[in-house]
């Protein structure tokens, strides 16, 4: 299982949480077709947002839609700056970065959020040759599925646009074979 974080978004530069259906940048797309070469499967999935779609294109993929590698719902907070949020809602961020069952946002808890990633990725064990393009936090739900992280661990990987990180498939579950690789330079 390969996973690829899709092309950069204005919305990631200015540090907000993600949008609706936010587009890539045209030079980060540009740069993903390098990909092209090294990104390869029988199967190739992709989250619904647009960033993720265009990139999978732009990778030469002909990926279809999986609703699970939607990142996570932040509700209201839905396109606005992080700052923003910690300025008028600290506690409720707070709660929301301590407590994986919280969703004081009126969207999605990180527990929910992991436990929605683990299903699909369980899903594709008897299939494991496949690339997904989503965001970052998807990966980490994958990452943390596969080392048994709750949410929160799973939150400190640094996962770069573009990077590629992959699972492999064992009998007892995912093994991770690299995480965050930058294959373009």
């Amino acid at each position: 299982m390969l996973f690829v974080r899709h092309a950069s978004t204005p919305g990631m530069r200015a540090a907000r949480f993600p949008g609706t259906d936010e587009e890539a940048d045209a030079a980060s797309l540009a740069r993903a077709a390098a990909l092209a070469s090294v990104v390869t499967g029988p199967a190739a999935w992709t989250a619904p947002g647009a960033a993720a779609r265009r990139t999978a294109a732009a990778v030469g993929l002909a990926a279809r839609v999986a609703p699970a590698l939607a990142e996570a719902d932040c509700g209201r907070w839905r396109g606005l700056p992080y700052g923003q949020v910690a300025q008028e809602e600290p506690d409720a961020l707070a709660s929301w970065l301590t407590d994986p069952l919280a969703a004081p946002h009126g969207g999605e808890s990180l527990a929910a959020h992991a436990e929605r990633v683990a299903g699909w990725l369980d899903s594709l064990r008897a299939e494991p040759d496949v690339v997904a393009v989503c965001d970052a936090g998807v990966i980490r739900a994958a990452l943390g599925h596969a080392l048994g992280l709750d949410p929160l661990r799973a939150a400190r990987f640094d996962l770069a646009p573009l990077s590629v990180t992959e699972l492999t498939v064992t009998r007892a579950g995912w093994r991770v074979a690299h995480v965050n690789r930058k294959v373009l330079h």
